[in-house]
């Protein structure tokens, strides 16, 4: 690993878990103005529903393709008919990253596909199931309030940190996926960036 890699590894991992929680709420539409305490008050909420959900069995077909780096996609679920899609070109080079950058202690190998079925299960079983009003419930945002009557609301993004926190949690990871998440999009970034930055001069000296 060279000395920008360590880096780039260590800046991002200095973000905890519900720091990462907070910033994918907060770059999720709708959420553009939220009062951060809000945005981390909800964060906490779904992290500790998907953390405290009991194991859950994958009841959709399960399939595996490429194409994942493009879509910058882990995996991704269809309901009609209920289907996980497991992108093996991005796990792939998940599990690179994970070597990389040091994080073999939190991501044991084979832990990303692991982790990318249980997500998925998640939303599997909040798209059928009672749970998606209790993760609601869990969040305490209301949608209407009419005198003692309460409608709960929707936040999105919340299912995601709620998935995120079962992965992490069922699979016995170090750290929430989140964190590969973005490491993930750093890579990308990164490589979108070598294509569009002009070489070096020939005698210019690269430090590695």
């Amino acid at each position: 690993m060279s000395v920008s890699q360590a880096t780039g590894a260590a800046d991002l991992a200095a973000t905890d878990d519900l720091g990462w929680a907070v910033r994918l709420l907060a770059a999720t539409p709708t959420h553009e103005h939220r009062d951060p305490e809000l945005l981390r008050r909800w964060a906490r909420a779904a992290d500790a529903f998907g953390a405290a959900l009991a194991p859950v069995a994958c009841t959709a077909r399960v399939v595996e393709s490429e194409g994942g780096l493009e879509l910058g996609l882990l995996a991704r679920y269809g309901s009609r008919p209920p289907t996980v899609e497991l992108f093996t070109d991005t796990i792939e080079l998940a599990e690179r990253t994970v070597d990389a950058r040091g994080w073999r202690h939190w991501y044991p190998p084979g832990s990303v596909r692991a982790a990318a079925l249980a997500h998925e299960a998640v939303h599997v079983h909040l798209h059928h199931g009672p749970a998606k009003a209790a993760l609601k419930h869990a969040l305490g945002h209301s949608a209407l309030r009419l005198g003692r009557l309460r409608v709960p609301g929707h936040v999105a993004g919340a299912e995601e940190v709620a998935a995120h926190a079962y992965a992490r949690t069922v699979c016995g990871l170090g750290r929430s996926p989140l964190l590969l998440t973005a490491a993930l999009a750093a890579e990308a970034e990164a490589e979108a960036g070598s294509r569009t930055t002009p070489p070096p001069a020939r005698d210019a000296r690269r430090e590695n």
